[in-house]
């Protein structure tokens, strides 16, 4: 049973580009349909995590929106900051799935229980992955990601009870 999914940002909860605005800003933009199906992972009594290689306030602050429990910017070695989460929440990887679209992701990836790449992921990291998304990143991917793991371990009427 997954109890945790871990989320890359950058190519996965957002599609990749990074705007900067002429006073030195950051801007981002995030999927609403990833947004409510991992509020809705988290409402179900299950764990998120963000490991990301890059640090920006916008993150910080989508995380705390959603209610991620867990969230670490500026990561060299996602694999290491994988195996601490683990090893703090007191599962194992097996129960552990993640979501990434590139080289830095790889070794997080190979670890997971169970992987997920966007649609429009790098090939490499396409050919270690379980699941390839038809999804790209920033336009479903983590929707479709966490709807998989829904219905691959039959929680789907949990799901729904949150919402009708």
């Amino acid at each position: 049973m997954i109890k945790l999914i871990v989320l890359d940002v950058d190519g996965c909860m957002t599609n990749g580009a990074i705007s900067y605005l002429s006073n030195g800003d950051e801007m981002k933009s995030f999927n609403v349909k990833d947004g409510l199906a991992i509020a809705s992972w988290i409402r179900m009594g299950r764990k998120a995590a963000i490991i990301t290689g890059r640090v920006s306030s916008i993150v910080t602050r989508r995380a705390k929106e959603l209610g991620i429990c867990h969230l670490y910017q500026n990561v060299k070695d996602k694999k290491a900051k994988l195996d601490e989460i683990v090893k703090k929440e007191n599962i194992s990887l097996e129960e552990v799935a993640v979501i990434g679209d590139d080289l830095n992701d790889y070794k997080m990836l190979k670890e997971a229980g169970l992987s997920f790449a966007p649609a429009d992921a790098s090939f490499y990291i396409k050919n270690i992955v379980n699941v390839v998304l038809n999804k790209k990143g920033g336009e479903g991917a983590v929707r479709e990601m966490i709807e998989y793991i829904i219905k691959k371990e039959n929680l789907e009427e949990e799901f729904l009870r949150l919402w009708v």
